[in-house]
């Protein structure tokens, strides 16, 4: 099993930002792809940002493009999120989630997730 645990959310005014972290225990694979996903309210969960385990590979939503930055550091297992910008529209509750193999923007493709960590922006 793998554990996944954010941290970093928070309340914050339109045009602040925010580090999420993501941080990952227990059995951990060889090599695993890491992705944040986000939902909104009144809306399904969504692709934010996904990093493969070499980090050199990055994959953004469209909304995250420019304003949002995956980073990894595998020695602390640790993922984060850089959130610039902030929009109110960008309130939700934010996941990371975690795979065995290439990272990627599809949810289901996913065997771990952590609880979430809330951002809220306000207006």
């Amino acid at each position: 099993q793998v554990q996944l645990v954010e941290s970093g959310g928070g309340l914050v005014q339109a045009g602040d930002s925010l580090e999420l972290t993501c941080v990952l225990s227990g059995r951990t694979y060889s090599s695993w792809g890491v992705g944040w996903f986000r939902q909104t309210p009144g809306n399904e969960r969504e692709f934010v940002a996904a990093i493969r385990y070499s980090g050199l590979t990055t994959y953004y939503n469209t909304f995250a493009k420019g304003r949002f930055t995956i980073s990894r550091d595998n020695a602390k297992n640790t993922v984060y999120l850089q959130m610039n910008g902030l929009k109110p529209e960008d309130t939700g509750v934010y996941y990371c989630a975690a795979q065995d193999g290439a990272a990627s923007m599809k949810a289901d493709d996913y065997h771990y997730w952590g609880q979430g960590t809330q951002v809220t922006v306000s207006s």
